[in-house]
């Protein structure tokens, strides 16, 4: 099964200024955004750690260790890129313990810069969102790049998942795209063969859904729907995880897609009937329905049908020039990629793998 990712339509032509991306870790800079305040009271701990070099998974593993929890008391928002600099909040479920003293805490790359008692756990993607601070280097032409990134934060881009999502992404000796070792797990998954290791299964699972749902987003952009409302679509309002279908009783919402309030989605695949209709359902039924085997795995993993927007717009965006290097920063809401902000915006000729 042939799992490429190299083929998925930019929201228009290629870009054709290049840059080099992550040449040094400090080039990328993530900071969570958990977009509440704490209780300051209860038997979680957060603490606010900031990882160069480190797998977030390893690092929770590392904490276990340390407070002597056992794993799953150590939870995370969302896994953050390895080769970079990256600040996030880590849950410590403690029941009847005191403050930890993580002045003793001896893990490469990893400091502890705060430390807050909460009444509730954190739990995956609960987060408002990340901000990210990326120099670029070697840019060809600083003006092309900066325009293109203006371009992003008015009209959007596809909101793909990006590279990391997929695993290593790496070019063989003779040029050759080689696909990322998740999407290679995933295939012989599907082909039936066994992944006994439950954090490589779930990675793969993962990439596989996610590799799918890029797979609509490609289609269309190649449709010429990107930046149109589709009579059907599922429509999810920004900053909401909720959707209404488009049934066409709603002359705005065209409209209100251009003013960012809201976004057509696309499938995460998973049992049970799309809930879009008509010409929207017939778009993704025209590209999932090529790969049975795929939604038919999905499906019987016990994944339930789930959305997602198919196109984000970067917020507070802010760039510095100095030469051919540019250093720029934006949010996004959880569970996007800057890199694919990027991709979309510049050729990079560098990218170091992720988690």
């Amino acid at each position: 099964m042939n799992l490429s990712t190299a083929h998925w339509r930019y929201s228009k032509e290629a870009p054709a200024c290049t840059a080099t991306l992550k040449a040094k870790p400090e080039d990328f800079v993530v900071t969570e955004e958990l977009g509440y305040d704490f209780s300051n009271d209860g038997e979680h701990q957060f603490i606010w750690v900031e990882k160069t070099l480190a797998n977030t998974a390893w690092v929770a593993e590392q904490l276990a260790k340390f407070t002597g929890l056992p794993l799953r008391n150590v939870s995370y928002a969302g896994r953050k890129d390895k080769y970079a600099v990256t600040r996030q909040w880590i849950g410590l479920h403690a029941p009847g313990k005191a403050d930890f003293d993580f002045s003793k805490l001896a893990i490469p790359g990893v400091k502890v810069l705060a430390q807050h008692r909460h009444n509730k756990k954190l739990r995956t993607g609960q987060l408002k969102g990340n901000h990210f601070a990326i120099t670029l280097r070697n840019v060809s032409d600083a003006d092309k790049l900066i325009a293109e990134l203006q371009r992003a934060a008015v009209q959007g881009v596809p909101n793909y998942f990006g590279d990391q999502r997929f695993g290593n992404v790496r070019i063989g000796e003779t040029g050759e795209r080689l696909e990322g070792g998740n999407l290679q797990l995933a295939a012989k998954m599907v082909g039936g063969e066994a992944i006994r290791n439950r954090n490589k299964r779930n990675m793969a699972i993962s990439a596989l859904r996610s590799w799918l749902f890029n797979e609509v987003i490609s289609t269309r952009i190649e449709n010429g729907a990107l930046n149109t409302v589709l009579p059907g679509d599922a429509l999810m309002l920004s900053g909401s995880h909720s959707f209404f279908i488009n049934d066409g009783e709603d002359s705005t919402v065209q409209q209100r897609y251009e003013q960012q309030d809201l976004s057509p989605t696309a499938p995460l695949w998973g049992k049970g009937d799309l809930p879009s209709k008509t010409i929207a359902a017939a778009l993704e039924l025209s590209v999932t329905e090529q790969f049975e085997p795929i939604t038919t795995f999905l499906a019987a993993e016990g994944l339930k049908q789930e959305r997602r927007p198919v196109k984000i717009w970067p917020s507070q965006l802010e760039w510095q020039h100095n030469g051919d290097t540019v250093v720029v920063s934006f949010s996004l809401p959880a569970g996007c990629y800057a890199t694919t902000v990027l991709r979309d915006c510049v050729d990079l000729s560098t990218v170091q793998s992720a988690d």
